[in-house]
């Protein structure tokens, strides 16, 4: 019960400092997202005429900008969490002295605080895309990839925020693999445009899956490939597993480097 409420009030403070000392305090969660899908449409549509290779939504003149739309929300979540995730225990030292307290609970709030502005944004999408279409059925799996995610994002996090201790190097390291991510994923164009010689390199990537599941379940009403995401939940699994146990086993010396 006491990590479960320092959890929510370390999160609250990560959702609120974002947005501290504005006029709109956490208002920005609305607007932001909000004007990021109407540059993306201006821009995609209006300006360069891009389509979409498949027109998912029925509503040609959006569908490249709302593609484009869902990767960019769930690479941002994935670029946060994984750029902050190597300094989140070298941040506060004073934490590391106090034996008692859960430093797991920097990178689960790390994540969280992270995640809900991606809620926001994809619940704006999924107005919008009910505005121009009609809902499907497949939206109900919505939360299932989005935990899918955070769970991930847990695991990466409680690695690297134990390996961020004693390799420094790793800031700019996880800064250049990140840039990289955003092109070697499916961000700005489909997984069908992959030759299909890369394809299988392709899905070992957890982020382009999630991306492509994430595209077919809200514009298409597919249902998402569940024998792909049961290996998915079992690698995830795996990663968490052996986060938390390589957190614990080097967390007695972080006081001693830091």
């Amino acid at each position: 019960m006491t990590n479960a409420f320092l959890l929510w009030q370390f999160t609250k403070r990560e959702i609120q400092g974002r947005y501290r000392g504005s006029m709109l305090g956490l208002g920005w969660t609305v607007l932001s997202p909000l004007l990021l899908l109407g540059v993306f449409t201006l821009v995609f549509y209006g300006f360069f005429k891009l389509k979409w290779p498949v027109s998912a939504t029925g509503v040609s003149q959006v569908d490249f900008a709302l593609q484009v739309y869902v990767g960019l929300t769930l690479f941002n979540l994935f670029a946060e969490v994984v750029g902050r995730a190597p300094t989140l225990i070298t941040q506060q030292p004073n934490l590391v002295t106090k034996v008692a307290f859960p430093l797991p609970v920097l990178a689960l709030s790390a994540t969280l605080s992270a995640a809900f502005q991606a809620a926001i944004s994809l619940a704006l999408l999924l107005t919008v895309t009910a505005v121009l279409t009609s809902p499907h059925w497949s939206w109900l799996t919505l939360p299932l990839l989005m935990a899918l995610l955070v769970l991930l994002m847990v695991g990466v996090a409680l690695w690297l925020s134990a390996l961020g201790v004693y390799l420094r190097d790793l800031v700019p390291l996880v800064g250049l693999l990140t840039s990289l991510m955003m092109f070697l994923s499916p961000v700005f164009y489909p997984m069908s445009t992959v030759p299909e010689a890369w394809q299988g390199v392709y899905r070992l990537n957890p982020l382009a899956l999630l991306i492509t599941e994430m595209r077919g379940v809200l514009f298409n009403g597919a249902w998402p490939d569940w024998q792909s995401l049961g290996l998915l939940t079992l690698a995830i699994a795996v990663l968490l597993g052996s986060g938390a146990w390589l957190f614990e086993r080097l967390r007695g010396g972080f006081a001693d480097v830091l």
